[in-house]
């Protein structure tokens, strides 16, 4: 624990990559396996559940530090983070041990199955063991939310240089469905194993936002255009005589898409397609509204799957007959993939998202303009001879989504954050009128400067209305421009409409509230883009 702590401590006192690749490699050089295999875990967001209840730690840790409930209870929403705050009232500890990090993590793993009063004395003795950093450490994997910010591709980094792997191929192993608890460093890093790799899908290549012109990409004979859909990124993987369907975020959701085990019927075994995941019909796809229904749902009953039937909209190439064929340029796995959805019945599951033919720029200007008209957020523009990389790379992929959709409302409610913004307000409800009335119809969150946090919180602490718990009413006076990329009818709300991405692009200072939108403009916009 004492190894994984310092690492903890390296990593979150520098914000330079080098400092942060160097710090990992040497754990991965040094630590036991077993402490290996979990930190990829954690780093990679497979993390322990929660063994105790945060009841339960609250109560146990004002009783050991001496102090009354209500005390600690004070200041955890003053701290933010209830680990930190365990780890900031605890007495110090009386005997030092250095158990290895898997030696904790499964034992909290057991917790769960003993009773309270072999809980409590179990985490009161590591609390009299464990220093300082490992205190708080200790407190986020018992809570089950331990989180570090580091990315895949750093980490993938630092493992290349601790073992003198191929970057590339240590991304591919990260992926899939593995589990800390069942597999080893060997299995994981070095074994080469057909039955793991049977399911594993390879790394998304993610394309960086086009803040310019696209002029300054060069000739548009080097370039591919298609429509950036609205819907949920994923790879499909025929392999074995099975399916499996992935998310972007290392998520299996085959069985949240069983209509896409029709694909083993129309194409050949070793393909991997990527694609977006869409709601298909009347001969295009459907708005995110349609697909939001079918998105958390582990079973899917027979009504929905006629009303919002999802197809793989593939417009990537990524195994063809088995073979890996990442590195060929874009042009070629197109062709390919064209070769192989040529022909596919209406009824087949995987559609091929067809490029967009333009001769230059300009022409491609006037096309992007239409992307809502055809349930799109943009363009994507992909260079033709780029191969398929792992990661977000900037250079050959591009999205070129149109701006946003804008509304003026009020803000009529405010809510303190989470964490290092525990003493801000940051979460916002905002209204329209409606006549002579405020309609609330979204929350947002971010799109503030620190600086404007600090300004907003000092005004809602003066102009409360009324408390409700943690939210606070306050007086109808700041208008905020509400940034959105989409918008849906909602029975569920008072208003009648849902944005999709609500966040605040800029704070009204200008603007007398009298002046904010009304409820009819925002159903003109549903009108037009709903």
């Amino acid at each position: 624990m004492n190894r994984f702590a310092a690492l903890f401590n390296a990593l979150d006192q520098s914000t330079k990559t080098t400092t942060k690749v160097t710090a990992l490699a040497d754990y991965f050089s040094q630590a036991p396996e077993p402490d290996r295999v979990w930190t990829i875990a954690m780093f990679s967001g497979r993390r322990p559940k929660r063994a105790v209840t945060t009841t339960r730690l609250r109560e146990w840790a004002a009783e050991r530090a001496g102090i009354p409930l209500w005390l600690f209870e004070e200041s955890y929403p003053i701290v933010g983070d209830l680990a930190e705050t365990i780890a900031l009232v605890l007495p110090p500890p009386t005997s030092q041990t250095d158990h290895s990090l898997s030696y904790w993590i499964n034992a909290l793993r057991g917790l769960p199955d003993t009773n309270d009063e072999d809980r409590k004395a179990f985490v009161l003795n590591a609390w009299d063991q464990l220093p300082d950093t490992q205190w708080f450490l200790f407190n986020k994997l018992i809570t089950g939310g331990f989180r570090v910010g580091i990315s895949q591709k750093l980490m993938t980094r630092a493992l290349a240089r601790a073992t003198q792997r191929d970057e590339a191929e240590l991304a591919h192993r990260l992926m899939g469905n593995w589990q800390p608890d069942s597999i080893t460093w060997h299995q994981l890093i070095e074994a080469e194993d057909p039955a793991a790799d049977a399911a594993r899908p390879y790394p998304f290549y993610l394309a960086y936002g086009l803040d310019e012109i696209p002029e300054n990409l060069g000739l548009p004979s080097d370039w591919q255009a298609e429509w950036k859909w609205d819907g949920v990124r994923g790879q499909l993987i025929l392999r074995g005589g099975q399916h499996f369907v992935w998310s972007r975020g290392e998520e299996l959701m085959t069985d949240r898409f069983p209509e896409l085990a029709r694909a083993l019927d129309f194409l050949p075994d070793g393909t991997v397609l990527d694609g977006e995941l869409l709601v298909w019909g009347d001969g295009a796809p459907q708005s995110f509204n349609a697909l939001q229904k079918r998105i958390g749902r582990k079973t899917v009953p027979k009504k929905l799957l006629t009303e919002a039937p999802v197809i793989l909209y593939a417009y990537d190439l990524l195994e063809d007959g088995g073979q890996d064929i990442r590195s060929l340029p874009l042009s070629e796995r197109r062709a390919r993939l064209e070769r192989l959805t040529a022909g596919l019945p209406a009824d087949a599951p995987v559609i091929q998202s067809p490029k967009i033919p333009f001769d230059d720029w300009a022409q491609l200007h006037a096309l992007r303009a239409t992307a809502r008209d055809v349930q799109a957020e943009g363009l994507m523009l992909k260079r033709a001879a780029s191969p398929y990389l792992a990661g977000r790379k900037k250079g050959d992929w591009w999205k070129w989504k149109l701006d946003p959709l804008t509304i003026d409302a009020v803000m009529i409610y405010a809510q303190s954050g989470a964490g290092r913004r525990a003493n801000l307000f940051t979460d916002f409800t905002f209204a329209v009128w409606n006549g002579n009335d405020l309609v609330p119809f979204t929350k947002a969150y971010s799109g503030l400067t620190d600086d404007e946090f600090r300004q907003i919180t000092a005004w809602v602490r003066k102009n409360t209305l009324q408390r409700f718990g943690p939210v606070r009413q306050v007086t109808p006076h700041h208008v905020f421009e509400i940034a959105f990329e989409g918008i849906q009818a909602s029975p569920r709300h008072k208003s009648g409409v849902a944005l999709r991405f609500p966040r605040m692009s800029r704070w009204r200072q200008d603007k007398p509230v009298q002046e904010a939108n009304t409820l009819d403009d925002l159903n003109e916009m549903l009108g037009l883009y709903g």
